[in-house]
């Protein structure tokens, strides 16, 4: 199977977008264009682009995007199709655009990632994401996702010893990383007793659902994000023998059920184990050969619940590594350089685009304030629904 990997990247700032949708992935696109040195017109070597998002045509009434940004980026006749996985679609159109080049079909691919949601409220927000719940089992019954997290959390800390403050520890990592991080939605840092101390945090992060407090994840989010990929026997002929290959060792996807009521034990997150698992053996490495990581934190204790699912720690022990500080920068295995979905921000469709964007700059030794030493292999989680549906990838310069 022919080797595939990253050759250009680009990333919007994260948070308000004032443009329209189809610019706001036109601005990422030509980032991972420039990067590479992809050029357009007669000189074009994509074969296929493929544009992910969750709620373009129902937030800001473009469908066909892909079709769209093919034109705007005068890329014709590039073959052009749009990806629709809930949060997940970000890394389902990167599986989709290896596939496409590991086949054969295509030599060079456009993936890119976009969501503009802040042109509705955020009640409106939380009622569009919960459309990805079991359409008759739960949403009818009033059922978010912060609602399902909330009874996540509350069921781990019981199993499992976890605390309100450990939560609020990961959030103080992720904000300070963000701060490093240009393109992140939130860049300030965040000071652990205003945000656990029960003096102060009723005022600093209220309840949303309980024990889940403000703080504990992550904002709603504009942004798009994006990357080129290259077949690793046509790099020098398609002109991008100069840019660095970050390799797609490992990519995989796992689906649980729909249903969370209908899982044997609820603190599990199958899934995420199984895409995790199907990663690793397609890459020949283990989580001992991941040197960096970024999960799908838009509730923190899902940092916690995929980084044990994914081996990186014992079940059941991530808190204690956190607390530690083994999950920072410097750390033992820092996770989510970037920020995190909790500070860097959660535009569904860009996110897992996103997360591997930041992998790419890490595993290039180009993150700038949050780089981790001798980084060359790194791991990305994008969690679709409640565990529903989970694609895992792996990137490395090895």
């Amino acid at each position: 199977m022919r080797q595939v990997g990253i050759v250009g990247v680009g990333h919007t700032k994260f948070g308000k977008w004032e443009g329209t949708f189809l610019e706001l992935i036109t601005q990422a696109a030509l980032q991972a264009m420039d990067d590479a040195g992809a050029k357009t017109g007669k000189d074009n070597v994509i074969d296929q682009v493929f544009v992910a998002s969750m709620g373009a045509g129902m937030l800001n009434r473009i469908s066909g995007s892909a079709s769209a940004l093919v034109d705007t980026l005068n890329i014709r006749p590039a073959m052009a199709e749009c990806i629709e996985n809930g949060p997940a679609s970000g890394a389902s159109a990167i599986k989709l655009g290896y596939m496409a080049i590991a086949s054969g079909v295509c030599d060079c691919v456009l993936v890119v990632g976009g969501e503009q949601m802040r042109v509705v409220s955020g009640w409106e927000a939380t009622d569009f994401v919960a459309t990805m719940l079991h359409p008759t089992g739960e949403y009818p019954y009033g059922l978010t996702l912060p609602s399902f997290a909330g009874m996540f959390t509350r069921l781990r800390f019981e199993k499992y010893g976890e605390t309100s403050e450990d939560l609020a520890r990961i959030s103080v990592k992720n904000h300070d990383n963000a701060t490093h991080n240009p393109c992140a939605h939130i860049q300030r840092k965040v000071k652990l007793e205003r945000i656990s101390d029960p003096r102060y945090v009723d005022a600093t992060s209220p309840m949303v659902a309980d024990p889940l407090r403000q703080f504990d994840m992550c904002p709603v989010s504009d942004g798009a994000a994006a990357v080129l990929l290259v077949a690793k026997d046509k790099q020098e002929e398609l002109g991008f023998g100069h840019k660095t290959f970050a390799r797609i060792a490992g990519i995989a996807s796992a689906t649980d059920t729909h249903y969370v009521a209908d899982r044997a034990d609820p603190t599990e997150l199958l899934a995420v184990r199984t895409a995790a698992e199907r990663a690793y053996q397609m890459a020949g490495m283990g989580p001992e050969d991941i040197d960096c990581a970024e999960l799908h934190d838009a509730f923190l204790i899902l940092e916690l619940a995929e980084s044990e699912e994914c081996g990186l720690f014992p079940k059941g022990e991530a808190h204690l590594a956190v607390r530690r500080g083994e999950t920072e920068i410097g750390g033992k295995i820092p996770i989510n350089t970037s920020g995190g979905l909790k500070a860097k921000g959660h535009p569904l469709g860009a996110t897992g685009v996103s997360q591997v964007v930041e992998l790419v700059r890490q595993v290039r030794g180009e993150a700038e304030g949050r780089q981790v030493e001798g980084a060359r292999t790194g791991l990305a989680v994008n969690f679709g629904g409640f565990g529903n549906n989970v694609v895992a990838t792996i990137v490395t310069t090895k």
